[in-house]
């Protein structure tokens, strides 16, 4: 069965001017029903992480610094987002939609979080409307319950993973695979494990050229026994804020890729959506689904 964790965020007011990055979250699962791909059975809305779960990512200053509402204007504005308890709340949920997501992939072989793809969170910081790093902390939380031994993060989001890659960097079970944009946010760079960021403009054909390259030989270096994937959207030619060039088919190509992998590897994947900023909300959407739709046809 397809699992989807609901984005909590409708059942509290979005800060000023935000309603339009979020609306995507909300109709994701709309065009999906619509479409007859799931219904309500697939659809779970998470309850709020333990805060615990949270401490064997993150550290315990910052954490408090977000639970308590008292970060500075400075790393508010780091964040994008002015903070509140509905928003910290979110993220506390998001992440265990997350950590749900990776025991229905044991079961079923993959699992989405509608939202989720928050991996401009470090350690002991938030950027880029990222706060708490869902699939960092689902990596930590498997690693620890000795859930896996080997993890694979597949970060394809046009931005780099800089804070999955940050709070990675000295975790030998963790292997980090970020291919982004060169020249897009954030300016200062982390370091994966692998980093392979593209120039602008980057077409379908170079992409999926490096990636079918890429992915195989990662699996059957580190072979991991979980996989991670960051399934932004905002490679897309019409994205907003990237500055590559692929098509939906493209886009589409590479969930293919990706999910054919996991299953030819036997492998679990967790997903998670990421970003994507097209001026029309219809292409984000689409984009989206066809992620969706192309699991369900290999997985279901």
């Amino acid at each position: 069965m397809l699992k989807i964790a609901f984005d909590p965020i409708y059942s509290h007011p979005l800060p000023e001017g935000h309603r339009f990055p979020m609306l995507k979250y909300e109709l994701i699962p709309q065009q999906l029903m619509h479409e007859g791909i799931i219904n309500s059975e697939n659809i779970f809305l998470p309850e709020v992480l333990d805060e615990a779960i949270v401490l064997l990512t993150h550290e315990p200053h910052y954490w408090a610094q977000l639970r308590d509402l008292t970060l500075t204007s400075k790393d508010q504005r780091r964040i994008g987002f002015p903070l509140s308890a509905q928003l910290v709340e979110r993220e506390l949920r998001i992440a265990k939609g997350t950590i749900d997501g990776c025991h229905y992939a044991c079961e079923y072989g993959v699992a989405f979080n509608v939202a989720g793809g928050t991996h401009h969170a470090g350690t002991n910081w938030g950027e880029g409307f990222c706060m708490l790093n869902d699939q960092a902390i689902a990596a930590n939380y498997l690693l620890n319950n000795k859930l896996a031994s080997s993890i694979l993060i597949v970060d394809l989001d046009v931005h780099q993973g800089n804070g999955t890659a940050q709070i990675f960097e000295n975790e030998s079970r963790v292997f980090t695979f970020s291919m982004h944009g060169a020249n897009n946010f954030p300016s200062r760079k982390e370091r994966s494990d692998l980093d392979i960021p593209l120039p602008d403009g980057t077409g379908d054909d170079e992409f999926l050229s490096i990636l079918s390259s890429t992915l195989p030989r990662l699996i059957t270096q580190q072979q991991p026994d979980f996989i991670f994937y960051l399934a932004g959207v905002d490679v897309l030619a019409s994205d907003k804020l990237g500055k590559l060039a692929l098509s939906k088919e493209a886009c589409k190509a590479r969930d293919h890729f990706v999910f054919e992998e996991c299953i030819k590897h036997h492998i679990p994947v967790q997903v998670s959506m990421g970003g994507g900023y097209s001026a029309d909300i219809r292409v984000i959407v689409d984009a989206h689904c066809n992620t969706y739709r192309v699991a369900n046809e290999l997985y279901f």
